[in-house]
């Protein structure tokens, strides 16, 4: 496995973690929103992912053909899917502008899915995948900054 494989691959790890944490932080920012303009209360959004296939890459016209080992796999987001399996939160407030009306819920205004604990560990988790993609780009180029400098002399 060549170099910019490598690199390739970590770089799409980053990039589907930092998507990931995006998604964390808007889930968090609406825990308390119980309208969206679909109607009813916010739903946790998740990010799903893929392995990469190989797509169409940048080839270095430097690179031998026989050198060169294609695209790095890694991972790609396929999109984002909304928690419909958890149920929304009941929090019994009459006076809330948004609380149902009539039936047996009456008085009742629903509230996000999104549970802060699970938002902190999954933020957690995106951040430290986030960071051992990183490391693997540092080694990396680190090994082969040492490599130009054994070539060097």
């Amino acid at each position: 496995m060549g170099l910019f494989s490598s690199i390739n691959i970590a770089s799409t790890g980053m990039s589907a973690q930092r998507a990931r944490a995006d998604v964390i932080a808007n889930n968090m920012a609406n825990i308390n929103t119980t309208q969206t303009n679909e109607g009813g209360a916010f739903r946790r959004t998740r990010v799903l992912m893929k392995p990469r296939v190989e797509q169409p890459y940048w080839r270095s016209p430097f690179l031998p053909q026989m050198l060169d080992n294609g695209p790095g796999q890694g991972v790609r987001v396929t999109g984002l899917e909304k928690d419909y399996a958890t149920e929304l939160r009941k929090v019994y407030d009459p006076t809330h502008p948004h609380a149902i009306k009539e039936g047996p819920d009456e008085g009742y205004v629903l509230f996000p899915n999104v549970d802060i604990v699970t938002e902190m560990v999954d933020l957690i988790e995106a951040n430290r995948a986030y960071e051992a993609n990183a490391q693997v780009v540092e080694g990396y180029k680190s090994m082969f900054q040492r490599a130009l400098e054994i070539g060097g002399r």
